[in-house]
């Protein structure tokens, strides 16, 4: 809270601190005794009628009306690290971009529009589809990189948006970031009061990379290769992978795969690994269900560290569901940290037609 000389608490924000990382106190309730403090941290999107709406760390918009300030102030853009290696949120997004490359992709000023679609496998379509369906591969991959000015005002590179990807028949994505200094808390409010919605939040960690590759595991029988081959296909929880799919994980500066080969050709546990500079990008760290909690995905994770470490690399990093508790205890053992939550915004349903 933010007291006076004397004393008092006071509001030192105004509608002019919009875009600012400010720190907020309101009253909840009918009164002063009836009621009770509630604190809110996070960026202020926006100031109207009254309301205040205020974007936390974790993407989560709160509204606040004005009447029930009772202390507020800017406060610095983002905490300090205590630990972990020093990275800004566009270098991050730039080397996480990189290691997950789409098949086409065509800039829109400093927004990247990316694509990655193809003819849905046989294998992989419901029963009764007929052929020729197309779908793009990740939302990572099919989906609006924002990093800077779109060259437009902002409805109409939405509209450009939403007509390059209709083209391709896709649904349009943008992906934005909130929690860091230089994130899009802004620009998802933005999004959220044109109707687009928020469908899938995740975090980017980052960690030192010597320690994971000191964990204490055996390497013996982790195989490397430079290609996702059947076996490895064969334990990978996308099922029906295109072509375009592979060109996806194969795309990026040094890429590796690692298997735990297990029965019946299929690996007890694999992992993905994408080496760009001092970066070390882990993804795909998966383990039969029934080899679970033997340390095989500790052991996978040890294993493209060092190859990274031998690669020149000095930092990791790995993007991890929130509601995925198994892998964040894992993650958070070896050293790891969230930088940055990172959300998935599709546009919104077209209006019904009137009758």
């Amino acid at each position: 809270m933010e007291m006076s000389a004397v004393g008092r608490l006071e509001v030192r924000i105004t509608a002019a601190d919009v875009g600012k990382r400010v720190s907020v106190r309101r009253l909840t309730g009918a009164s002063v005794t009836a009621g009770k403090f509630t604190d809110t941290v996070g960026v202020l999107t926006s100031w109207d009628e009254g309301v205040l709406v205020i974007t936390r760390r974790d993407g989560e918009s709160v509204r606040i009306p004005e009447s029930s300030l009772v202390a507020g102030k800017v406060v610095p853009a983002a905490p300090a690290r205590r630990r972990g290696p020093a990275a800004s949120y566009e270098e991050l997004a730039r080397v996480s971009a990189r290691a997950w490359r789409p098949v086409e992709s065509e800039r829109l000023g400093d927004w990247e529009l990316r694509a990655a679609v193809g003819e849905v496998p046989r294998e992989a379509r419901p029963r009764g589809a007929v052929a020729g369906r197309r779908v793009g591969f990740t939302r990572r991959a099919n989906s609006v990189l924002p990093l800077g000015d779109p060259g437009l005002p902002l409805d109409e590179a939405l509209t450009a948006v939403r007509r390059w990807y209709g083209a391709r028949g896709l649904p349009a994505y943008v992906q934005t970031a909130t929690g860091a200094e230089g994130t899009q808390e802004v620009l998802c409010g933005e999004l959220e009061r044109r109707g687009w919605v928020r469908e899938v939040t995740a975090e980017l960690w980052i960690g030192a990379l010597a320690p994971v590759a000191d964990l204490r595991a055996d390497p013996c029988g982790v195989v490397l290769s430079r290609t996702a081959d059947a076996a490895w296909l064969a334990r990978y929880q996308r099922k029906g992978v295109s072509e375009v799919a592979l060109r996806v994980l194969g795309g990026g500066p040094s890429v590796w795969f690692a298997a735990v080969p297990g029965a019946e050709g299929v690996p007890d546990a694999i992992g993905r690994l994408v080496v760009d500079g001092r970066w070390a990008g882990f993804a795909a760290v998966e383990v039969a269900p029934e080899q679970r909690r033997r340390g095989l995905a500790t052991t996978v994770m040890a294993v493209l560290a060092r190859q990274a470490l031998d690669e020149g690399a000095s930092a990791g990093w790995l993007q991890v569901e929130t509601d995925n508790a198994g892998a964040r205890e894992l993650y958070a053992r070896m050293g790891f940290t969230a930088h940055h939550a990172y959300h998935h915004y599709r546009e919104p349903d077209p209006a019904p037609a009137a009758r």
